[in-house]
């Protein structure tokens, strides 16, 4: 299914790099960090996996020309996983290598639970090799992630908390938020006293008051973590976060390949839908 860009562009920067660098710089002008995601899953050509390595070391190297305050995210199957998993990690670490000369920094973005084992495995590995110019995303939903953030956190990985975006069955998340926002809280709990620096993703109102209230009983100082929210949405909200003292960064994502990004972003909350649409009445 084809659709004008014009649909997306609430939550997704351009089609192309140079499109998104401006949006970049305003959101740095602001005292926001930028995580930039070149949109893309599930490859399934090695070519293209290849290319998108390549992709991702000239971003690298804008980044640090344009002097901006960003860092990357990527997908494992953009990088191969689905193809090879073995040639998957060689793409990684010759992408951690630029990031490591570079003095710069690579999250493992989650996907989907078939691929959860896998991409933790990868991590782990490359934490071995490149220390903290890697990190990776646990989603709260999942079952399986009490055991994984003991685990991540023991060995103090760089760990972004989500609620999770994805469609999974009630054998493997949960499905009920209220559940969700208490594994969330418990997790978030184990990130501020095992790791050096927890990335709190959330839009949540409650879950952000509640991450506040927290810290500030455990005397967790305000740069001690980092709130992090998606590019266009509660634009206000983090702006307000950094004006009382907190460090926030926002995923900027961009890219031709927008659909399956711009579909999860409607199916979390029926409110995107609208944003939507009263964007395109505005054109």
């Amino acid at each position: 299914m084809k659709l004008p860009f014009l649909f997306a562009k609430r939550f997704v920067a351009g089609e192309t790099l140079g499109q998104a660098l401006p949006s970049v710089q305003e959101i740095n002008n602001k005292n926001i960090a930028v995580t930039l995601d070149l949109l893309g899953e599930d490859v399934t050509d090695q070519q293209t996996a290849d290319e998108t390595v390549t992709e991702y070391i000239h971003l690298l190297k804008q980044i640090q020309e344009a002097g901006l305050n960003a860092t990357i995210s990527v997908k494992a199957t953009m990088l191969g996983l689905s193809i090879d998993k073995y040639h998957c990690k060689e793409n990684l670490f010759s992408l951690l290598e630029v990031a490591k000369d570079l003095g710069q920094f690579v999250r493992i973005d989650m996907e989907g639970s078939k691929h959860t084992q896998t991409t933790i495995n990868l991590f782990k590995e490359a934490q071995r090799q490149f220390g903290n110019h890697v990190g990776i995303v646990i989603q709260a939903y999942l079952h399986r992630s009490r055991n994984d953030i003991e685990e991540l956190a023991d060995l103090g990985g760089d760990i972004r908390i989500c609620k999770g975006a994805y469609n999974e069955p009630e054998d493997i998340a949960l499905q009920n938020m209220n559940a969700i926002r208490d594994a969330y809280k418990s997790y978030v709990k184990v990130l501020l006293k095992k790791t050096y620096y927890p990335r709190i993703a959330t839009h949540d109102d409650e879950l952000i008051q509640w991450v506040k209230q927290y810290a500030k009983k455990e005397n967790i100082d305000k740069c001690g973590f980092e709130f992090q929210m998606l590019y266009g949405l509660r634009e206000q909200t983090i702006i307000d976060l950094v004006n009382e003292g907190y460090n926030a960064r926002i995923y900027v994502p961009y890219g031709t390949m927008w659909f399956p990004y711009f579909r999860r972003r409607l199916a979390e909350r029926k409110e995107n839908i609208w944003f939507v649409l009263s964007t395109l009445f505005k054109q």
